[in-house]
C-alpha cells in the first residue's frame, strides 16, 4: 500500500489517494499533533527515556504545511511553517490516521 497522490485541497486538510483506490482525508491539525519524531513523541535509548514538554500549540505556523517531501518508497517528511521538519510519516501511519 502506497500513495498514488498526496494533495492539499485546503489549508485545513490533505487528501491521499492510495494505490488500492481508497482516499484518505486527514486534518492538518491531526497530522501535526501525530508527528512521530522523537522531539514530539519522545524516545527511549539505553534505558533512558526522553519525554518531550507539552507543545506550544499557539506558535505561528504550527498547523501550516510548508513542504511534503518523499522519503524513499515508505514515507514522507513534512516541513511546517514554524520550522519543525523532523517528522517522517510512514505510509502505515498516514493510512491509520486517515
Amino acid at each position: 500500500m502506497k500513495p498514488v497522490s498526496i494533495k492539499q485541497p485546503s489549508r485545513e486538510k490533505i487528501s491521499i489517494q492510495w494505490d488500492d483506490g481508497v482516499v484518505s482525508t486527514i486534518s492538518v491539525k491531526e497530522l501535526r499533533d501525530q508527528c512521530p519524531c522523537a522531539g514530539c513523541k519522545g524516545e527511549t535509548v539505553l534505558f533512558k527515556s526522553y519525554v518531550p514538554p507539552e507543545p506550544d500549540t499557539s506558535a505561528p505556523g504550527r498547523y501550516e504545511i510548508k513542504t511534503i517531501t518523499p522519503v524513499g518508497n515508505y514515507a514522507v517528511k513534512i516541513g511546517w511553517r514554524d520550522g519543525h521538519d523532523t517528522g517522517i510519516y510512514p505510509w502505515d501511519l498516514l493510512r491509520s490516521i486517515g
